[in-house]
C-alpha cells in the first residue's frame, strides 16, 4: 500500500504553469513514474496529458444539466457541473504509453485539472477511469491493487493525491487521501543497463494433445517459461555478485549481468514423441534499462530488469499481432505468399499446425531508446521497414515530448535480431521415422529369439564377423612363425 507520494517538483511546477495559462475547464492525462514496494512509496516522475481523440475532441470535458434545463426557481442553484471522460481513449493512450517505458517505471495512475465542485461530482467516473488505466497498463512485477489519482484543483489552487482502490467495486469509499509532497526524484536515479541473450527451443504438440492453438499462444507460452527462468536467474552488476539489498551509492550507468541456472528445461512439460509436429526456437538479445531511487535496495533493480524483458517480449508480441489482426480484414489470401517471412507475421493469429509443414520464420520489431527527462530513457519498437522518425512521431504524439529529438543521442543497441523460428517436427535432428520402425523391429525379433537370415544380417555383424577372422588369421600366423623359428 502506498503511504506517501514524491513528485518531481520541477516538472509538477512546469505542468500548472502550463495549465494555469491555458485557461482550460479540465485536463486529463497519465501518471509516469515507479512504485516501490520496499518504501511503501511513489515516485512521480512527470504528468502526460492525453492527446485529442481521433475525431479532434479532448479526452475531457464539463457538463452542466442546468444550462439545459434551468431551474425554475430565481434562487441560485447548487452547481451541478461535472466531469465527462473517454475512458477508454485514455485507458488506450496508457497502454501505448505502457510500452514506451523501461525497466520499473509504470503508469502508476491519472490526473485531472478541473475545479473542486466537479470534482466531487465525479468521483464514481474518476474510478472508472482509473481502474480502466490500470487494466490497459498492469503492473506484472508486484501485486498493486491501487492507483493514484492526482486532483489539482484550479479553485481554490491545491494538490491533492488520493489512493484508488481496484479490488473493491467502485464507490465514494474507494478513493483515500495520502500523503503528497514535491521533491528532486529524478537527479537521485541510478541507471542500470542489461544485454540479454537467450535461446529456447520448445516442442510443439499436436493439435489434439495441446491447448495451444496459434502462434501467439504458443509464443506467450514460451515468453511464459523464459519468465519462470528469469525468476531463477543470479545477477552481476558491475561484475560483481548481488547478495544482499544494500542501496547502490556510485553514479555512472551499472552493468547488470543475469545468470541463468542449468535447468535441463525443468520448465518444459514432458510429452509424448508422437504427439510433437514441430520445434520453436526462440532467440536474440533484448537491452533493458532500469532506473532505481538512491533509498531503494540494489536488489529492486534486478527484479526491474527481469520485469523489463519479459513486458519487452510481450509488448512486441502484441505489436506483431495487432498489425496482422489489422490486415486479416485486407488480406484474404493469407498464406498463399511465397515468401515464409511475410506468411508467418500474417498468419500469427490463425491455426498453426498448416503453417508448421512448411515452416517459417517471423522477425520481432528491435527496440531503440530516445533521452527523456534528466538522463533517463524511453522506448520504442520498430518494424524492420520503419525509420527513427516513427520514434520521433510517438515521442511527440504519445508523451507530449516539444524539443526534437536529437538522432545522434537515440540508442540502437539490439544489433543481434530478435525472432522465432519454427521447424517441422522431421526436419530438425531427431531420428528419423525409419530408424524408429528399425528399432521397433529389432526389439520384437530379439524377444522372439529368431529372425530370417536376409533380416538378421546388419552391417554391424558384417564387421564383427571380419574382425574375428582377422584376429584369428594372426593368432595362426604368429604360432606357425613361431614353430618355424624354433
Amino acid at each position: 500500500m502506498v503511504k506517501g507520494v514524491v513528485g518531481e517538483e520541477t516538472r509538477l511546477k512546469s505542468v500548472e504553469d502550463r495549465l494555469s495559462q491555458s485557461a482550460l475547464p479540465t485536463e486529463v492525462g497519465l501518471l509516469i513514474g515507479k512504485f516501490s514496494s520496499g518504501l511503501d512509496r511513489a515516485f512521480i516522475f512527470d504528468l502526460v496529458p492525453t492527446p485529442q481523440n481521433d475525431s479532434g475532441e479532448p479526452a475531457s470535458s464539463i457538463t452542466d444539466p442546468n444550462k439545459k434545463n434551468p431551474p425554475k426557481s430565481k434562487s441560485n442553484p447548487p452547481d451541478s457541473s461535472s466531469l465527462f471522460i473517454d475512458k477508454d481513449w485514455v485507458a488506450e493512450h496508457a497502454r501505448q504509453v505502457s510500452r514506451m517505458l523501461v525497466g520499473g517505471m509504470k503508469v502508476v495512475g491519472l490526473y485531472i485539472w478541473v475545479g473542486d465542485t466537479a470534482f466531487k461530482n465525479s468521483t464514481i467516473m474518476l474510478c472508472q477511469t482509473v481502474k480502466g488505466v490500470a487494466e490497459a497498463a498492469p503492473v506484472l512485477e508486484v501485486d498493486w491493487d491501487e492507483r493514484l489519482l492526482l486532483h489539482i484543483c484550479y479553485s481554490p489552487r491545491r494538490w491533492n493525491c488520493r489512493n484508488c482502490s481496484l479490488s473493491s467495486n467502485i464507490t465514494s469509499s474507494s478513493l483515500r487521501p495520502c500523503d503528497f509532497k514535491m521533491g528532486k526524484v529524478l537527479s537521485s536515479l541510478q541507471t542500470f543497463r542489461c544485454m540479454h541473450s537467450f535461446n529456447l527451443r520448445l516442442p510443439i504438440l499436436h493439435d489434439s494433445a495441446s491447448k495451444l492453438k496459434t502462434m501467439s499462444d504458443v509464443l506467450r507460452h514460451a515468453i511464459s517459461i523464459h519468465a519462470k527462468e528469469l525468476t531463477c536467474a543470479k545477477a552481476l552488476i558491475d561484475g560483481k555478485l548481488v547478495v544482499d539489498s544494500e542501496p547502490c551509492s556510485s553514479d555512472g550507468v551499472h552493468g547488470v549481468e543475469l545468470l541463468l541456472p542449468f535447468l535441463n528445461n525443468s520448465f518444459v512439460e514432458a510429452c509424448s514423441q508422437r504427439d510433437v509436429v514441430g520445434v520453436l526456437s526462440f532467440s536474440g538479445s533484448i537491452c533493458s534499462f532500469a532506473y532505481l531511487n538512491s533509498k531503494e535496495p540494489i536488489s529492486q533493480a534486478i527484479t526491474d530488469i527481469k520485469g523489463d524483458i519479459i513486458m519487452s517480449l510481450q509488448s512486441r508480441l502484441d505489436i506483431i499481432c495487432d498489425e496482422a489482426d489489422g490486415d486479416s480484414g485486407n488480406n484474404h489470401d493469407v498464406g498463399k505468399q511465397e515468401n515464409n517471412e511475410i506468411s508467418a507475421e500474417n498468419s500469427v493469429s490463425q491455426l498453426l499446425l498448416p503453417l508448421l509443414r512448411k515452416g517459417c520464420t517471423l522477425p520481432f520489431p528491435r527496440r531503440v531508446f530516445a533521452p527523456w527527462l534528466a538522463g533517463v530513457y524511453v522506448c520504442d519498437y520498430l518494424q524492420p521497414s520503419e525509420t527513427i522518425e516513427v520514434l520521433k512521431d510517438h515521442c511527440m504524439e504519445l508523451l507530449s515530448m516539444k524539443a526534437p529529438i536529437d538522432v545522434s543521442t537515440i540508442l540502437e543497441p539490439e544489433k543481434e535480431v530478435l525472432s522465432f523460428e519454427t521447424k517441422s517436427f522431421w526436419d530438425v535432428a531427431v531420428p528419423s521415422h525409419s530408424e524408429i520402425h528399425l528399432m521397433e523391429d529389432k526389439s520384437k525379433l530379439d524377444s522372439r529369439g529368431k529372425s530370417s537370415s536376409s533380416k538378421s544380417v546388419k552391417p554391424g555383424h558384417i564387421n564383427v564377423v571380419s574382425a574375428g577372422l582377422i584376429l584369428l588369421l594372426s593368432v595362426l600366423l604368429g604360432f606357425v612363425f613361431f614353430v618355424l623359428k624354433g
